[in-house]
């Protein structure tokens, strides 16, 4: 009796920007602009230098307020990503670069001629995240406003990146714009388009979500999915979830990268990884920003309180609108009695609770551990890969390129050389096939 070995998987990664949020350590000496080119341009040379599948940049269509006030981890600002991909691709050779655009405060032709064009000029490098958003605080930068309940934000999205697909597909094979038309339910649009079919086909498409609804909108229309779970059995349990319904959409399990965001603290020792791990948490969740997380749970003015001290003995305020412009975390009471039950058991002030429930790094460890835990749960389909979320802007992957990804080599989990030129071929994706269509009709 013959026994089939797998062959070994190989992990892909991607480096995430440093964003607006209380993970990225702004008070530390090395942190550096948000906003400066140079800051882009290093981290992804690094990212390349890493032999990375792409660099990945987050999006905020609003700065996010608290008690009225601008957040003040949003005051270094946000640029907007496509743009800045463009500059990098400029600078890169071969790293995918991957842009948020939102599907519900843009349209399909404009986000399909952007992508259409990042991808022509990186030769065949671009990547689409697609959100949604029904918030109308956000909203009210726009014409709409937040006016999407989560059903229509989906069902929105489908249509829209659908559409976007028809667009790139529309010229024909020979290199000749046709006319393009589309009826239906969010979008009615008709022309033609300004761009041939761009190098890699269609520019690879991200989402980001672990709803019910975000799992299936994966599985029917993305190429990537950027998720969060933090325990090998989670990781387990969302892969083969999302693998499952890959099926129904006529797709297999290889047409569909599950990469969860990840975090990375090495040291020499175990020990010594703890104890930078501890420090990190400790910057990223200072006394005001310990207050600042609990305010947005509680929903009320918390200033009062000692960070150092109990949690409150009051009720959360449900539908608070003290915070604006922030996902929401999910039932207040719930949280606050889960919180608190956890405080009790361990003797946790405010900070310290805060600190335990909402910053955690993924993989602690000497470079050698983090690499065979990595490396586990990509054999053990925990997940596809990793996009990396570094605390420091910009040289926060430098070590893990300088000391993990040799001892990935060394495993065989990992490549020594980009064997392709476009973002499809080092995500190991097919490039998507054309529709059949008689010549001379609209879609």
């Amino acid at each position: 009796m013959t026994s089939t070995v797998r062959p070994r998987k190989h992990v892909h990664l991607a480096a995430h920007f440093p964003g607006v949020n209380n993970t990225t350590v702004w008070t530390d000496p090395r942190s550096r602009s948000q906003i400066d080119f140079a800051s882009f341009e290093h981290l992804a040379r690094t990212a390349e230098r890493g032999l990375f599948d792409f660099f990945f940049l987050a999006e905020g269509l609003r700065l996010r307020e608290h008690k009225g006030r601008v957040h003040d981890l949003d005051v270094v600002g946000r640029p907007e990503s496509v743009t800045v991909l463009n500059a990098l691709a400029a600078v890169t050779e071969r790293l995918g670069l991957a842009a948020t655009v939102n599907a519900t405060f843009n349209e399909p032709y404009e986000t399909a001629r952007r992508f259409a064009t990042l991808d022509h000029l990186s030769g065949g490098r671009a990547a689409w995240n697609v959100v949604t958003s029904s918030d109308a605080f956000t909203g009210e930068n726009f014409r709409r406003g937040g006016f999407l309940d989560r059903a229509d934000r989906y069902t929105r999205a489908a249509e829209f990146v659908a559409t976007a697909r028809e667009l790139w597909d529309s010229w024909t094979p020979g290199g000749e714009p046709r006319p393009f038309a589309h009826t239906g339910r969010h979008f009615d649009i008709e022309g033609e388009f300004t761009l041939p079919r761009s190098p890699q086909g269609h520019p690879v498409v991200i989402q980001a979500g672990d709803s019910p609804e975000g799992r299936e909108f994966a599985a029917s229309a993305a190429d990537v999915i950027f998720t969060r779970h933090g325990t090998l059995e989670a990781g387990r349990a969302f892969y083969a979830d999302v693998k499952s319904r890959l099926a129904t959409y006529g797709r297999t399990a290889e047409d569909l990268k599950i990469m969860p965001g990840a975090t990375v603290v090495l040291g020499d020792t175990a020990a010594e990884a703890q104890e930078r791990a501890a420090g990190i948490r400790r910057q990223q969740v200072s006394p005001q920003n310990a207050l600042l997380t609990l305010e947005q749970i509680w929903g009320v003015d918390l200033c009062a309180y000692d960070p150092d001290g109990p949690l409150p003995d009051i009720d959360p305020v449900v539908d608070s609108e003290l915070s604006q412009g922030r996902t929401k975390r999910g039932d207040p009471r719930a949280i606050a009695a889960q919180w608190r039950a956890l405080s009790r058991a361990k003797g946790l002030s405010i900070r310290q609770t805060v600190i335990e429930t909402t910053t955690r790094q993924s993989f602690i460890g000497t470079p050698q551990a983090v690499a065979a835990e990595l490396d586990e749960f990509v054999q053990s389909d925990a997940a596809d890969g990793f996009i990396l979320v570094p605390h420091l802007t910009p040289g926060g992957l430098d070590e893990f390129v300088d000391q993990v990804v040799p001892l990935l080599q060394e495993r065989g989990a990992y490549r020594t050389e980009y064997t392709g030129t476009t973002l499809r071929s080092h995500l190991g994706l097919k490039e998507p096939v054309r529709p059949a269509r008689e010549e001379g009709l609209t879609a």
